[in-house]
């Protein structure tokens, strides 16, 4: 097995979005699309690799969100297969929903950051639960749940080998400081500690990041996202018992964490490219939904 990273170079920026290209003996398969936005930078890595996009006949995406499964549809359209979790598979065929979601976050920036989604056909679109597998290629690629950052995720298992998505954080190639993505709705604390857990658990060679890359200190990695999702979520909830507002909350957390890259070794530089790619003000809001939803819960 051969794996291809794919930078997708999102916002012009590098190591931003991975696609990846798990080359089996019976050919490739695409984990990640990318947004529509990115499909002339995955293009020009197949070719770089000796391949065109009408190589790739089964895609996968760890889950829905437009950076990881943006271009699903266009993929779907060349006669590909699409493979999804079950629980966000509706809105792949149908992603209307999902894009009016993104549209109240992006706003007038929506078309040039993500470009078009289109429909997957359900014909060609295959619900995975936890502990499927899926044999393709000479691949035999197993869904493995892991929410938190949204619970429609999966974690795609090769071997000793595993695609994390999102449920593994994000870091730089190289680097130490890992952050949190945690847009809402769906940010859920308790289930991504599970998800962490469970991944501790299966002990893997390698894990790859869609932001961004191969990471082979796996365990080192998965301990410190630990406690950096515990920190993060506690940061915000104390900034909220004070009253700070959003923008205070969000300003806070922002320096919060160019503290931490900084001691880390990262430049400022880096610092502010990192946050571009991957904004923190969006997980204070996702992390902020949580405890509210917390909240009313335990006072009801």
């Amino acid at each position: 097995m051969e794996v291809i990273t794919i930078d997708l170079r999102f916002r012009n920026m590098e190591q931003a979005i991975a696609a990846y290209v798990v080359v089996g003996q019976g050919g490739p398969v695409l984990v990640e699309t990318g947004p529509g936005s990115t499909l002339e930078q995955v293009h020009a890595g197949l070719v770089d690799h000796g391949m065109s996009a009408s190589d790739i006949r089964h895609v996968f995406v760890t889950h829905i969100h437009l950076d990881h499964a943006g271009a699903a549809g266009w993929w779907a359209g060349q006669g590909a297969q699409v493979y999804v979790h079950h629980r966000g598979a509706r809105h792949l065929i149908d992603p209307s929903r999902l894009l009016g979601s993104a549209k109240r976050i992006y706003g007038e920036g929506m078309d040039a950051l993500w470009g078009p989604m289109l429909p997957v056909p359900a014909a060609q679109l295959h619900e995975l639960r936890d502990g499927d597998v899926v044999c393709v290629n000479g691949l035999e690629i197993t869904a493995v749940d892991t929410p938190g950052h949204a619970y429609h995720h999966h974690t795609l298992r090769i071997g000793n080998v595993a695609f994390c998505g999102d449920a593994a954080g994000a870091r730089m190639p190289g680097g130490l400081f890992i952050t949190v993505p945690a847009p809402p709705p769906e940010f859920d604390l308790e289930a991504w500690q599970r998800s962490l857990a469970r991944l501790l658990g299966l002990h893997f060679s390698r894990i790859y990041l869609t932001h961004f890359g191969c990471v082979e200190d796996v365990a080192e990695h998965l301990e410190a996202l630990v406690s950096r999702l515990n920190q993060a979520a506690d940061f915000v909830r104390k900034s909220m018992l004070e009253s700070l507002g959003r923008r205070g909350i969000i300003n806070d957390f922002v320096s919060w964490n160019r503290e931490r890259a900084l001691e880390v070794g990262m430049s400022d530089e880096q610092f502010v490219q990192f946050v571009t790619a991957n904004p923190v003000d969006i997980s204070v809001d996702g992390i902020m939904l949580y405890w509210r939803k917390k909240w009313e819960k335990e006072g009801s």
